[in-house]
């Protein structure tokens, strides 16, 4: 008979809830680094909007197979991931400092990418497993530290650009993984807060449709969160007044209504259903992407950025919740969070492709439009778990 300790530390061992926020915060910060420092390295590197939506895609494609390929041992997926990004985000400092160009910068972003992958996917069922009711707060409560990455992302390349190269900070935040991996590493939880987890099934226990179903909805929102996170910062310095920040006030709002949104999400997940948090979330994002096109002077730009961010928030905590009361194995539920990053890859490559061929990045956005307007649809389909509905004590 499977020793009970044994089965509780395959499904829940590793970083102790400091280290795994700690680890989120630089997930988070690394995840949309890119798009405060689009603008300065696109001018420094002579790049148009196609050839930035290359180094886009680079790294979210690394994140795709960083995803698909975590590991069992969802602690090893952690450590290996903060190792890769310590070396991607590191060798994309030098090439930066170097000036080396669009090929050094893809492949270390695709590295870097690798790692996020591996860190954000592990994570992620990680929580999911130590915490088995309501789980889409416990979730939304994580993910929180994710978007203050996001953040801080914004508000330090703000301050940071216009004093210094890229390099120096960049290759600082490297190394700030390699401290956090030791950190997780000495300082370890091998104890489940739920007696009924159970050791990562070696067959899958999720019907085929759900899986698609689930990676669909995921695959559409990594473009969808990454064509706003990436692109509003140029945006802004194109279309608006708002020169504040040198257009990183859009990416620094957005951000931080995710992140408010993502606290104010724990909460209500705990009284309302993840499915209706879920849908009331998407469909008020439709309408406030609508309006960016409509968007011409700075407190407009800046509400709607806000909204933006609130109504986005719900949606990952909530759709990856109803997923892990499935009980995927960790290899189905890393699948579906790396398709999230391949869709982050696909679409903003796509925006800046139409961007350049019409000549217009304002057009571009009927790419995130039209990918709310479907994972609503989608998302419409009947999909409660027979747990969501009973789901009712407390993390």
């Amino acid at each position: 008979m499977r020793n009970p300790l044994q089965t509780e530390n395959n499904t829940s061992a590793g970083p102790s809830a400091l280290w795994l926020a700690l680890g989120f915060l630089l997930a988070g910060l690394g995840t949309v680094l890119l798009g405060p420092i689009l603008p300065s390295l696109a001018l420094r590197w002579h790049l148009t909007d196609a050839q930035s939506g290359i180094l886009i895609g680079a790294k979210f494609f690394g994140s795709f197979i960083g995803g698909i390929s975590v590991p069992r041992k969802l602690r090893l997926g952690i450590l290996s991931g903060m190792l890769l990004c310590c070396a991607g985000f590191g060798a994309f400092a030098l090439s930066t400092g170097l000036g080396s160009g669009l090929i050094a910068g893809a492949l270390s972003l695709f590295v870097s990418g690798l790692g996020l992958g591996q860190i954000i996917a592990s994570t992620n069922i990680l929580a999911g497993r130590r915490y088995r009711t309501h789980t889409g707060s416990a979730l939304a409560s994580l993910n929180f530290f994710w978007s203050l990455g996001a953040v801080v992302t914004g508000l330090l390349a703000a301050a940071l650009i216009p004093r210094f190269q890229l390099s120096g900070p960049i290759l600082s935040f490297a190394a700030l993984f390699l401290a956090v991996a030791l950190g997780g590493l000495l300082n370890p939880s091998h104890t489940a807060t739920d007696a009924t987890t159970k050791e990562d099934p070696a067959i899958s226990l999720l019907p085929r449709s759900a899986l698609i179903r689930f990676a669909l909805l995921l695959f559409l929102y990594g473009g969808l969160e990454t064509c706003l996170t990436v692109w509003l910062p140029t945006y802004t310095l194109r279309f608006s007044d708002a020169q504040l920040l040198g257009g990183q006030s859009a990416a620094v709002l957005l951000w931080t209504a995710l992140t408010a949104g993502r606290a104010l999400s724990s909460a209500a997940l705990r009284f309302v259903p993840e499915s209706t948090v879920q849908r009331i979330g998407l469909a008020l994002s439709a309408i406030f992407i609508a309006s960016l096109a409509f968007t011409h002077r700075a407190p407009s730009l800046s509400l709607i950025c806000i909204l933006l961010g609130l109504s986005l928030a719900p949606f990952f905590p909530a759709t990856f919740a109803l997923l892990i009361k499935r009980g995927p194995t960790a290899r189905e539920a890393g699948f579906i969070l790396a398709v999230s990053g391949l869709g982050a890859a696909l679409f903003p490559w796509m925006m800046g492709q139409i961007s350049t061929h019409i000549g217009s990045l304002r057009i571009a956005l009927a790419i995130p439009l039209a990918l709310a307007l479907i994972i609503l649809l989608i998302s419409s389909i009947n999909s409660e778990t027979p747990t969501e509905a009973t789901a009712s004590s407390g993390v």
